[in-house]
């Protein structure tokens, strides 16, 4: 089943798009913010927020609520506990969307997914493992799921795409070492990491993070050459 997105068009003629995903009990419209911040500095691209759907989540005890996946528990033994099921389904959910866009005539390359703890475990989950090649790849505030067989999982298309992982390290919720072992994981494979920590930072964004990540895409989905 399709699911519904929050999109905000390209202001100019679009020449790329952004696909962000929410953490978990959040939706498409609480990140929405980053397009309203960031269209001024890149006023051709497309911003795609999708929702994800209701589910039971075992965390919130079996009460149904935004997921991308089930959670247990957040420490790490229940982040072992994963739900491998529901992450490839949101993962082939996220690889319509860019298959979309790339029928629409945006080339791959021009493409970056990114999000925020649940979101940041389907970000790098979709990126690393999409058959097309992405322009890049962000994840803040979460981690790596199916760590332990991702290097069977990941496509060689993306073996060199940029990934920028942010992390605040007073984050109580995932906790920042959750973040930097992801990141070590990811580099001991050969990935092209940019690590970001914010003192103070809990779990949530703050102006510097959105900064970077500004700084980021300006870097790999530069305006084109084209007259809009």
């Amino acid at each position: 089943m399709a699911l519904a997105s929050i999109v905000v068009a390209a202001k100019t003629k679009q020449t790329a798009t952004v696909l962000w995903f929410h953490g978990l009990g959040d939706t498409g419209a609480g990140w929405s913010f980053l397009a309203e911040e960031l269209s001024g500095l890149f006023p051709y691209v497309k911003w795609i927020f999708p929702n994800a759907p209701i589910k039971p989540v075992t965390l919130n005890n079996g009460y149904p609520m935004p997921a991308w996946f089930d959670v247990t528990g957040l420490d790490k033994s229940h982040l072992k506990q994963e739900d491998e099921a529901g992450m490839l389904a949101s993962v082939a959910s996220m690889n319509r969307i860019i298959r979309e866009e790339v029928d629409s005539g945006i080339p791959s390359n021009r493409i970056v997914v990114g999000g925020f703890s649940q979101g940041c475990v389907l970000s790098l989950l979709t990126g690393l493992t999409s058959e097309y090649k992405l322009g890049a790849v962000i994840g803040c505030s979460g981690w790596l799921g199916l760590s332990s067989k991702f290097s069977s999982m990941a496509s060689e298309a993306n073996k060199d795409t940029p990934i920028l992982m942010c992390h605040g390290d007073n984050d109580p919720v995932v906790l920042p070492q959750y973040g930097k072992e992801s990141a070590e994981n990811l580099k001991s494979l050969g990935y092209n990491i940019t690590r970001k920590t914010y003192p103070g930072l809990p779990h949530s964004a703050n102006d510097t993070e959105i900064r970077d990540i500004a700084q980021f895409l300006k870097q790999h989905i530069p305006p084109t050459n084209e007259v809009s």
